[in-house]
């Protein structure tokens, strides 16, 4: 599977743009703000209809326009698939697969499996437990479309849990009712999640010794309340607070991973080269475990690396994605030459781009 060409059309920068594909390693380089990361938050688009920055829809509409459109075609093992994300201003997002429209955003998820690295990973490590949690839901969520319902349901229970709780004389009955349907849903995500971890452990451990080459030990931990009480009983003790504070305060929301280096939390310990070989290994042991779970090699998005990377780094991580077991890379850079550098002893198939002003233009 991998991603063919890509048409743009006032998205963000972009006035419009058409670009085609090679299955193996394509290469947008331009300086900082041409577009390169543009364009990969465009194909990121294309498997999840958001962004991987977190930004609102309504944000990527390119300036004095009142649409964006983004249409992608792949190319299966059973044929061409076509992708196309419309939003204008004051309407519905429009997503269609194979031109039949998705009702459900949820429905789309996992399709076209995708991983994305980027400098952001670094909230990974400094940021609070939602970037982690939502770490391991985008993993499982596009590979499990179960769990990817319970999490919906429980998120659904748990707003108007909350909502409830902030009346000044919440109805105990209906309280009652979203507390059994977080339970539910809880207890299902808390098992994926512990399951999930407990697979992944190995993989990544695996993954950061490649990378970094280096005799400490990365592990990562999951931590949840339910690993000591059951939901029900966490419900139970956390009433009162709960009443009090109008929210919620206990449950799998509140879940995190815990990410360590010999013992010790990589945010505090880890130099810098030791947190970039974490958050790497991270997001290949992410690859690796689609791959895995699909049958189907993701989409592999490496956004600005070679700037943050040391060289002895960079070529450990363009040695293992340069493997055939890996399937389509797209990189960005600011430095032509060290693109070309990459391939000058690795005959991987590969394409170049260079980005100026948002307009791509074919160099190699």
């Amino acid at each position: 599977m991998y991603l063919s060409r890509i048409y743009l059309n006032n998205f963000k920068n972009y006035k419009e743009a058409e670009m085609e594909f090679c299955p193996r390693v394509n290469c947008l380089v331009g300086d900082n703000g041409s577009g390169k990361t543009n364009l990969l938050d465009a194909i990121y688009h294309l498997s999840f209809s958001k962004s991987y920055f977190g930004s609102t829809d309504r944000d990527h509409i390119r300036h004095g326009e009142d649409f964006y459109a983004i249409n992608g075609r792949y190319t299966m093992t059973d044929g061409e698939a076509e992708v196309n994300l419309v939003l204008r201003k004051g309407q519905r997002k429009s997503l269609k697969f194979n031109k039949k429209e998705c009702e459900r955003i949820a429905d789309h998820v996992g399709r076209i499996p995708l991983v994305m690295i980027s400098p952001q990973d670094q909230e990974l490590i400094y940021g609070g437990s939602e970037l982690r949690r939502k770490f391991m839901d985008s993993v499982i969520s596009q590979s499990d479309h179960a769990y990817l319902e319970n999490l919906l349901l429980y998120n659904k229970a748990l707003e108007q849990r909350n909502r409830l709780l902030k009346q000044d004389l919440p109805d105990l009955s209906l309280l009652e009712v979203f507390d059994l349907q977080l339970c539910r849903y809880g207890n299902r995500i808390f098992e994926e999640r512990r399951r999930f971890i407990e697979g992944f452990i190995p993989v990544f451990a695996r993954y950061y010794r490649q990378i970094a080459d280096e005799g400490e030990k990365a592990e990562i931990a999951y931590k949840s309340a339910l690993q000591e009480r059951s939901f029900e009983q966490m419900l139970k003790d956390s009433a009162q607070k709960d009443r009090i504070l109008q929210y919620t305060t206990a449950g799998i929301h509140k879940d995190d991973m815990l990410l360590s280096l010999d013992g010790h939390a990589i945010r505090l310990c880890g130099s810098q080269g030791q947190q970039k070989s974490y958050l790497l290994a991270l997001r290949l042991s992410q690859w690796q475990y689609l791959a895995d779970s699909t049958n189907r090699y993701p989409i592999l998005l490496l956004d600005d690396m070679f700037d943050k990377l040391d060289s002895r780094r960079v070529n450990r991580l363009m040695t293992l994605v340069g493997k055939d077991r890996f399937g389509q890379v797209f990189l960005s850079d600011t430095h032509h030459g060290r693109v070309l550098d990459l391939f000058a002893g690795n005959p991987v198939e590969h394409r170049v781009y260079r980005i100026e002003n948002a307009v791509p233009v074919l160099i190699s």
